[in-house]
């Protein structure tokens, strides 16, 4: 009969450890492809020339504009000061107005639980029966018996083991918002150099 000890030491902890370190490895990785897919997709306009071999280059980053109306300050032909409106348009890449995602695992923790009940059994059946039978004949002045008696003795002995074997595997994963690497840190403060308020044309009524 195994003992728990020698049931404990035939699991395959390596896989049951190892297997979800490296499912969040590959979770990891993937959120690092998804930050960057969503840099390329929202933050820079389609390449001009599709089907280009080269798919690291990005291109032309993507902005919105701003078209409004703004004083200005100045004076009239007699040197009084005076307040003008002018159309003006402020062009503003999406990058530098949309959070980036940046997740990274921060914590993981595992949980196992191993609970093995072991039940050593032994049954005894003991069955006795005795049957009698009497027979009796009688005549002219005698008579006769017959008594016939068995018994019978029977004994089972029933020896066995049962084990019940319970194993539960709990996985907690904590995912923060990473900082944002160099890089692109500085890439959106070269965009942000890039917003600039420009003259614009009159606007639509």
């Amino acid at each position: 009969m195994p003992t728990p000890g020698e049931e404990l030491g035939s699991l395959d902890f390596e896989s049951m450890i190892g297997g979800p370190l490296v499912a969040v490895v590959h979770a990891q990785t993937q959120a690092a492809i998804a930050t960057v897919d969503f840099i390329k997709a929202v933050g820079f306009k389609p390449s001009s020339t599709p089907g280009t071999p080269d798919s690291q280059q990005a291109g032309t980053p993507a902005t919105v504009t701003f078209q409004y109306k703004k004083d200005v300050p100045g004076t009239d032909a007699q040197g009084k000061p005076i307040t003008t409106q002018q159309n003006a348009q402020l062009e503003v890449p999406f990058l530098t107005m949309l959070p980036i995602p940046y997740l990274r695992v921060e914590e993981v923790n595992i949980d196992f639980l191993a609970k093995i009940n072991s039940v050593e059994y032994r049954q005894v059946d003991t069955n006795f029966k005795v049957d009698a039978a009497l027979e009796a004949k009688a005549g002219w002045g005698w008579g006769s018996a017959k008594l016939s008696v068995s018994a019978s003795y029977q004994r089972q002995t029933r020896e066995g083991s049962t084990v019940t074997r319970d194993y539960s595997l709990g996985v907690k994963v904590k995912a923060v918002q990473d900082e944002m690497p160099g890089g692109m840190a500085r890439v959106l403060s070269i965009l942000e150099s890039l917003i600039a308020e420009k003259p614009a044309a009159a606007l639509p009524a």
